[in-house]
């Protein structure tokens, strides 16, 4: 099975990027010669377990931000010339790339202008088109309908459309008609349990020569829809390391709002890039785990990232976290832009050890149970084969 994948970002700064380079290594894995991928991205990075095709569309966008294109402007602001050439870019770049390659199946994994791209190509070469949505690019069809026709097509072409919570499938749903139910599935992003509990992190401390011994942390992009500011408040009530891992376009605001507050305790560490290990050892090395987001988050990879880790999580009750995070059990869901809340619960996990540790197990195996990749990858291969057989 030969699956091409269109991805409209470079595969690291997203969440979207790190789940497809993760679905295609543990598709890899599991069927080996019986799964081939194929990537067309804006991102010249090899990967050992797929091959990279790399896309240089004459005009770049993002949704909402993306840490690695900090001067990219968001699709629903190109003009329609800058729309249309980047469009016909992707159509003729993947038209070469399909004669090359020959896929089975094409996955298209946002749904910007991709799948218009997919459903012409599908339809020429007689080959099965799958979506996936992430829900984040579903706000850029809120600021932007000029594509949305066209994206209805796609979806009533392609075989099956997959969402990343049931939160985001609705949307999808009240967006594009509710006739498409039948063929839009429920499957998240998968984790890696294969954690390491054990490692040292410690040179994390010595590195920045931390004054308190507990750490809360926020990973993810500087936006205004991820409500860091919130965070950043609610560090006046929290005696603990508030570290912040990212970039974006809030960044200047945020590192306003620290100075303005004379807050010592809080530290903007930037975007790591492709040091996967490190962050890995930011999520270990955490107490608790913020996401104090203002928007719908459709469900949240860096969440799990959290979770796996046995960190115990802070996240606002939009969108469709509610998917993994249970109140009182594995974390706590809180009312957006609300610094008090924040403080009030990340200084409750803080204080009571025998709560923290234990809402961490609980995290753990929620994330275990219900988003293994072994279980996501058979999920997705199972409905590529049904997609090729259905041609």
């Amino acid at each position: 099975m030969k699956v091409l994948y269109l991805y409209l970002f470079p595969l690291w700064g997203n969440g979207s990027g790190a789940w497809l380079r993760r679905l295609c290594f543990n598709l890899k894995e599991k069927y080996q010669k019986d799964f081939e991928a194929a990537i067309v991205a804006p991102d010249s990075r090899r990967l050992k377990y797929a091959k990279v095709y790399t896309a240089k569309p004459p005009f770049i966008g993002v949704f909402v931000g993306n840490p690695e294109l900090p001067q990219a402007k968001k699709y629903s602001k190109f003009s329609n010339e800058e729309l249309i050439q980047t469009i016909n870019y992707y159509l003729l770049k993947t038209n070469k790339i399909i004669k090359k390659f020959k896929p089975d199946l094409i996955h298209c994994f946002h749904t910007a202008f991709l799948p218009h791209i997919g459903r012409t190509l599908a339809n020429f070469y007689k080959i099965p088109l799958i979506i996936t949505t992430h829900g984040s690019d579903l706000y850029y069809f809120e600021e932007d309908n000029r594509l949305k026709g066209l994206i209805r097509d796609a979806s009533i072409r392609s075989k099956y459309i997959t969402a990343n919570s049931n939160f985001t499938r609705e949307w999808y749903l009240k967006m594009f008609g509710k006739d498409l139910a039948k063929k839009i599935k429920t499957i998240p992003a998968g984790i890696s349990n294969q954690i390491n509990f054990e490692r040292d992190v410690s040179w994390i401390d010595k590195k920045y020569q931390f004054k308190y011994d507990k750490m809360v942390l926020f990973t993810g992009r500087l936006t205004e829809h991820k409500g860091v500011e919130y965070l950043i408040k609610a560090a006046r009530q929290i005696e603990a390391e508030i570290i912040i891992l990212g970039d974006g376009p809030e960044r200047k605001y945020l590192e306003s709002l620290i100075i303005k507050y004379k807050l010592n305790n809080v530290h903007m560490l930037g975007y790591f890039s492709q040091k996967l290990e490190k962050i890995d050892d930011f999520y270990l090395r955490a107490d608790v785990y913020v996401a104090p987001s203002v928007w719908n988050e459709p469900l949240g990879l860096v969440i799990l990232e959290a979770m796996v880790n046995k960190t115990p999580v802070v996240v606002s009750r939009k969108g469709g976290v509610t998917t993994i995070v249970k109140d009182g059990y594995n974390g706590f869901l809180i009312r957006p832009r609300s610094p008090k809340l924040i403080a009030e619960k990340v200084n409750l996990l803080l204080n009571n050890e025998k709560l923290r540790l234990k809402m961490g197990e609980n995290a753990y195996k929620s994330v275990v149970q219900k988003f293994s990749w072994e279980k996501i990858a058979t999920k997705f291969y199972n409905l590529y084969l049904k997609s090729i057989s259905k041609k």
